[in-house]
C-alpha cells in the first residue's frame, strides 16, 4: 500500500471566462487498490489540453464537470499493481486518469506503450491523441493528395504541426498560422512548413491570398471564431474542404459567437466536415505503423512546454487559455523511468 497523499486537481468553480487560477484546487486524496479488471497507475506525464475548457463550459458533447469534480486529464502513467490480464507492474500505459498523481482505471481503456520507440511524452502528443487527429483527419477522413495545399491553425501545437508534416509527406504544400513570431519561426524552420503567418501581427488574409491565389484545399481548423469566417468567406479554392477540428477561440466565452456565412461554401462546391478524433480510436495502430517509422527516421518533429509538479497545474491550465504556451502542454508529475540522470 502506498503510504503518501494522492494530490488531485478538482473544478472549484466554473471559470467565467479565461479560466483564473483559484478556479481549480490542489485537493490530497486517497491512494486506493484496484478491483478485478482494474489497475493502479502512478502518473509520470500529464498533457494539460485546451478540450477541457469547452468541457468545462458544457458546449462539448460529454458531460459538465461540476464544482469538486476531479479535472479531466490523459495522462502516461507506470503501472504500480495489476488486477488486469497482460498487464503487469511495470508496464507503462496511457490512460484517462484526470489530473491526478495515482489514478485506477478500468483495464478496457488502457493504451500500452512501448518505451523503446521515442520519448514517453510523445504518446500525449505527436503520437497520441494529437498525432492521431491529424493523421485521421488528413490520411482517412479527407486524404490530402499531392500538389494540394493544406492551411492549418495553431501550426506550433501537437495537431497543427502533425498536420503541416502529414501534408509535406504527402506531397502538399503547408501553410500555418500561429500566434506568435517565434511559433511561425518554428513551423517554418524546424517542422518543414512552407510558411506560417503571424494571424497576430500581419495581415495574414492579404498575405494568405498572395500565397495562395487559387484558394487552400484544405483548411484544417482548430480555433474557429474570425479565422474560420475568414477563411470561408476569403480563400476556399473550388472543391475545397473545411475539416472542423477544434474551436480553441470560443471555449472562454460565454456564448458561441455566430458562424461563418456559407454562401462561399456553396458557391466554391466546397464540403464542411466534423472531426471527433474518437471516431477514429479503431485506427490507432494504423496511425502508429505509419507515425512510428517517419519519427524515427527523423521526418516528424515537435514542440514541448514542460512544467514540473501537479501543484502547478491550475496556473498552467490558465496560461494555455491565455494563449501563452508554445507547443503541447505537459505536466511532469513524476520522474520518468527511462530518462536516465
Amino acid at each position: 500500500m502506498i503510504n503518501e497523499p494522492n494530490l488531485q486537481v478538482r473544478v472549484r468553480r466554473i471559470p467565467d471566462g479565461i479560466p483564473k487560477v483559484n478556479d481549480l484546487e490542489i485537493v490530497a486524496g486517497a491512494v486506493v487498490r484496484p478491483g478485478p479488471g482494474e489497475l493502479l497507475a502512478k502518473t509520470i506525464y500529464l498533457v494539460v489540453d485546451p478540450y477541457v475548457r469547452s468541457r468545462l463550459s458544457g458546449r462539448h458533447f460529454d458531460r459538465q464537470p461540476q464544482p469538486g469534480d476531479l479535472m479531466l486529464g490523459r495522462t502516461v502513467s507506470q503501472v504500480i499493481e495489476s488486477r488486469v490480464d497482460g498487464v503487469a507492474a511495470g508496464d507503462i500505459v496511457c490512460i484517462e486518469s484526470g489530473m491526478q498523481q495515482y489514478a485506477v482505471v478500468d483495464g478496457s481503456d488502457v493504451i500500452p506503450i512501448d518505451p523503446t520507440v521515442a520519448p514517453l511524452s510523445t504518446a500525449l502528443g505527436i503520437l497520441g491523441m494529437p498525432g492521431l487527429t491529424a493523421w485521421s483527419g488528413l490520411c482517412v477522413l479527407d486524404p490530402i493528395l499531392p500538389g494540394e495545399t493544406l492551411l492549418v491553425t495553431a501550426a506550433s501545437g501537437a495537431v497543427g504541426s502533425m498536420a503541416g508534416q502529414i501534408a509535406k509527406l504527402s506531397g502538399a504544400r503547408a501553410i500555418g498560422l500561429a500566434g506568435s513570431d517565434e511559433k511561425c519561426a518554428w513551423a517554418r524552420d524546424v517542422a518543414g512548413f512552407d510558411a506560417c503567418l503571424n494571424y497576430k501581427t500581419s495581415d495574414w488574409s492579404a498575405e494568405l491570398a498572395r500565397l495562395c491565389p487559387d484558394g487552400v484545399s484544405v483548411y484544417f481548423d482548430n480555433a474557429g471564431g474570425d479565422i474560420l469566417n475568414t477563411v470561408v468567406k476569403n480563400h476556399l479554392a473550388m472543391y475545397g474542404r473545411v475539416l472542423i477540428c477544434g474551436l480553441i477561440a470560443q471555449y472562454n466565452l460565454k456564448d458561441a459567437p455566430p458562424g461563418p456565412n456559407l454562401g462561399p461554401v456553396v458557391s466554391r462546391r466546397a464540403q464542411i466536415k466534423g472531426l471527433v478524433v474518437y471516431d477514429f480510436e479503431d485506427r490507432r495502430a494504423d496511425f502508429l505503423r505509419e507515425a512510428i517509422p517517419w519519427f524515427q527516421a527523423g521526418k516528424l518533429h515537435y514542440k514541448e512546454e514542460l512544467h514540473d509538479g501537479i501543484e502547478t497545474a491550475p496556473a498552467v491550465f490558465s496560461r494555455l487559455m491565455s494563449g501563452q504556451n508554445f507547443g503541447k502542454t505537459i505536466l511532469r508529475v513524476a520522474d520518468d523511468p527511462t530518462v536516465k540522470g
